[in-house]
């Protein structure tokens, strides 16, 4: 592999890393109604934990409730379950039919609390993996020592940690906006 080859793959790994990151600061709920937060609720039924999106068509009619349609109504309890025990801090109601959730505002305590859940994502889940490819980037360019002088080779680190920098301001762009998001009443 040569070194622009090397370089070309740290940005494409990087861009699906950082997209993995933005779906994941997807999960974390503002003020909004908004299905991507049932995301990470996982339900116990048929035997196995399954995805609520699995199970269930989950709509926002207006900016402040869910109504959730199970696919097959016999799960409308473990849904329900899964719900109340999941970090969301929702209290869903079950009619039988469909279950409803009206969006609570956020808390000032709650706020801070997703806050520093969305620091805590923005380093687990987006600034690590990052520092992780560079480094094993870094160590393609060493393998490649004996076939490029030492110009070129400081020169690819060089670009690589350019790279590196540039992923790492869009988490933080995107780290800031999310709490900005949250900070709003």
């Amino acid at each position: 592999m040569t070194g622009q080859e090397i370089l070309k793959s740290a940005e494409e790994k990087m861009q699906k890393a950082l997209d993995i990151f933005q779906e994941d600061l997807k999960t974390i709920r503002t003020g909004r109604a908004n299905p991507e937060v049932f995301k990470r609720v996982r339900v116990e039924c048929y035997g196995s934990n399954l995805a609520l999106t699995e199970l269930a068509g989950i709509t926002a009619p207006d900016g402040r409730s869910f109504l959730i349609q199970p696919f097959d109504k016999t799960n409308l309890k473990a849904i329900e379950q899964a719900i109340q025990a999941s970090d969301l801090g929702f209290n869903p109601s079950n009619d039988g039919q469909v279950i409803r959730i009206n969006v609570p505002t956020l808390s000032e305590d709650r706020r801070k609390e997703l806050i520093k859940q969305v620091g805590k994502i923005a380093e687990e889940r987006g600034r690590l993996p990052l520092r992780n490819l560079r480094r094993d980037f870094n160590d393609q360019i060493k393998k490649l020592k004996g076939s490029i002088s030492e110009d070129e080779s400081k020169k690819l680190h060089d670009d690589l940690e350019k790279i590196t920098g540039k992923f790492v301001h869009k988490v933080d762009e995107l780290t800031e906006k999310k709490d900005l998001e949250l900070q709003k009443i």
